[in-house]
């Protein structure tokens, strides 16, 4: 017999449940009715008001970023960045003055690093929840400080990094490394010290352009964004509170006028060194060295906690692992490793990093480097430590023994003088004032301190004064911020403590102050001599076209230089800058040129030629190589001589050859 389907019961428009299950349900609903009809929603609930978890969770997201201090945060820094577009295509650096770069950049430029300054300090309020946004104004001052240069120049920056380029070109050419072969100008060190090039050489080859000139102007940038982390990662060993952290990634950002971080060997050097460090700061910690700064009392409140001890199994991993990027340092870089070993030295001062193995690791790989690659020039260099050896004030001096002169570069060393000595100050204060802090970091300290005596030992061609400065300053630069940003938690009770109180209440004002400073020390100290580095592309076509047509062995004359392409076919040709020498040896020879340099040129009939080129003339008035008007007065009697005629030139410069006398 079919089964009954019972109907549905008229009035009510439900229908029957289909099994026990389902009545047993429908029964318990009806006895348990629920709520009273005013307790319940009088309306059925729309169907667009239903929401998925995951809109629930995007929502709030969306609504955050119209929060007051989100918008303040992210909007100072589009504004930063619409100055900055607008501003770059007024800057005129093609008629730079006395003065450089500095009033050539428009006024939208200042203000774009002024709103840039403003949002990263208010961005500062949350970095405890948001890191990343003071990061993000860290990377966009980066770009805003060293991309102009890279952007809009139609020639190699800097021309002495054209000297590099050449290099690179050298081993392309040869396909082999000749660290014995003499070379003038020392530029077999670089056969001796090849990482550098080696590695350009192959990313040449793996581009497909014609050298390293296509991105060399780049490098800056590329060698600032690789820092970043490596320096936050430094940083966070040592302080947990982020305000902290990404303020000194912008002081030393800010800080780094040097200059070093170009198409160089010395920029890669110092981010493995500095790689080598992190690993260091994080992974040798001895167990029980640590002490009472185990414990959170004895730490200052923005301080990290001290990295968990390693075994001396796990140290011993470690070595191993370093082994390779300290190898690669000493491929690279000649300084960098005395530098590294320098560190580990003051590293080894204190019980946390007492680990000797690493140190002698890195000492014999030195040694072992110096005295096979590269020893013609370690043992040049052991020759001339008996005259610079404890000599302080020769060893200190930056470049040559000239003054600056004109407005630019003067106000440059002055800039880089009050840089320093505000970083350096401030740094002073963080460590008197926060000594919890001074304490638990303290092999921070000693690393940035430890390149100092090495002003004893050589001057490194005038140059140990940037490079010291260099090497310490990324520890110099997180002092910097500690003595800016106020210490979280409470103020403390007593003289103490109202001194903590005073530091907090003032440093609303002092940080943005201090912060504005720096960056507009920045541009001076960055930009005073940019007349120096940029180079029209008409004066490297005739140099480069006079040196592809110069006979091999052909000696090279220059005032300076600091011209481009100044050493291209370097293996092949001889080179001699007349006025790199000392000021009174200058005054000599512009007496009489002729009568000066004649003496010392080949007498074998080999082709000699003077290149005299508007980028020395800029560059040794600013150095000051010569007095005032010495280039045009040398110039003027080398063409005045019989001994020299013009065999090319352009309005950027002119070439003479040299025309011997006839014999008897």
């Amino acid at each position: 017999m079919r089964k009954r389907v019972p109907t549905p019961v008229q009035g009510n428009g439900r229908e029957p449940p289909e099994d026990a299950a389902e009545e047993r349900a429908a029964d318990q609903r009806a006895a348990d009715p629920g709520p009273p009809m005013t307790a319940r929603r009088t309306q059925p609930r729309p169907k667009d008001t239903w929401r998925r978890p995951e809109d629930v969770r995007r929502r709030p997201a969306v609504a955050d970023l119209m929060a007051p201090q989100v918008l303040f945060s992210w909007l100072p820094l589009c504004v930063a960045v619409a100055l900055w577009v607008y501003a770059l295509p007024g800057i005129d650096y093609r008629h730079m003055g006395d003065w450089g770069l500095i009033d050539k950049l428009p006024a939208a430029f200042y203000l774009s690093l002024a709103a840039l300054t403003g949002g990263f300090v208010v961005s500062l309020r949350r970095a405890g929840t948001a890191p990343w946004w003071p990061g993000l104004h860290s990377v966009a001052l980066l770009f805003a400080l060293k991309a102009p240069t890279a952007i809009l120049y139609d020639s190699v920056r800097y021309p002495w990094s054209s000297k590099h380029d050449a290099v690179v070109s050298h081993l392309l050419a040869n396909q082999e490394l000749r660290p014995g072969t003499p070379l003038s100008g020392n530029m077999a060190a670089y056969d001796q010290w090849p990482g550098f090039f080696t590695l350009n050489a192959g990313l040449v080859r793996a581009f497909g352009v014609d050298s390293a000139a296509s991105y060399l102007n780049w490098v800056p940038l590329f060698y600032g964004v690789v820092l970043i982390p490596v320096l936050v990662l430094i940083y966070r060993t040592f302080a947990e509170d982020w305000r902290l952290v990404w303020t000194g990634v912008w002081i030393f950002e800010v800080a780094n006028w040097v200059g070093q971080d170009y198409f160089s060997p010395q920029g890669m050097a110092l981010i493995l060194h500095l790689a080598v460090l992190a690993v260091v700061f994080r992974h040798f910690v001895r167990p029980g060295a640590a002490g009472e700064l185990r414990s959170r009392a004895h730490l200052d409140p923005a301080a990290a906690s001290i990295p968990p001890p390693t075994t001396g199994r796990q140290r011993a991993v470690c070595v191993v692992i370093l082994a390779p990027l300290i190898a690669a340092i000493n491929f690279t870089h000649q300084l960098t490793p005395v530098m590294l070993c320098a560190a580990l030295i003051a590293l080894n001062l204190t019980r946390r990093y007492r680990n000797p193995g690493l140190f002698v690791v890195s000492a014999l790989i030195m040694l072992v480097w110096d005295l096979t690659m590269g020893r013609p020039l370690f043992m040049e260099t052991l020759a001339s430590l008996k005259q610079s050896l404890g000599n302080l004030l020769n060893n200190s001096r930056a470049g040559y023994v000239g003054e600056l002169t004109g407005p630019g570069p003067v106000l440059q060393g002055r800039a880089d003088i009050v840089m320093v000595l505000v970083v350096a100050a401030l740094a002073v204060v963080a460590v008197v004032l926060r000594r919890k802090l001074a304490r638990s970091a303290l092999p921070l300290l000693l690393v940035s301190v430890a390149p100092v005596p090495l002003f004893a030992v050589n001057d490194y061609g005038g140059e140990m004064l940037f490079r010291v400065y260099l090497f310490g300053l990324p520890g110099a630069a997180f002092f910097a911020a500690a003595a800016l940003v106020p210490a979280a938690g409470t103020a403390g009770q007593g003289v103490r403590g109202a001194g903590v109180v005073v530091r907090r209440r003032a440093a609303p004002v002092a940080l943005p102050l201090v912060l504005v400073l720096l960056v507009a020390g920045f541009v001076p100290a960055y930009y005073g001599k940019e007349r120096m580095y940029y180079t029209p592309p008409a004066e490297t076509a005739l140099v480069t076209r006079v040196l592809d047509h110069a006979a091999k062995g052909s000696m090279i004359l220059a005032v300076s230089g600091s011209f481009p392409q100044s050493l291209h076919r370097y293996d092949q040709l001889e080179h001699w800058y007349v006025a790199e020498q000392e000021e009174p040896q200058n005054a000599i020879m512009l007496r009489d040129p002729v009568g000066y340099l004649e003496p010392q040129l080949p007498k074998d009939g080999r082709p000699v030629y003077f290149i005299l080129t508007r980028t020395q003339a800029i560059y040794c008035a600013g150095e000051g190589l010569l007095p005032a008007g010495g280039f045009r007065e040398l110039r003027a009697k080398l063409l005045a001589s019989p001994r020299f005629r013009v065999v090319a030139g352009n309005e950027y410069g002119t070439v003479l050859q040299y025309v011997p006398p006839r014999r008897p």
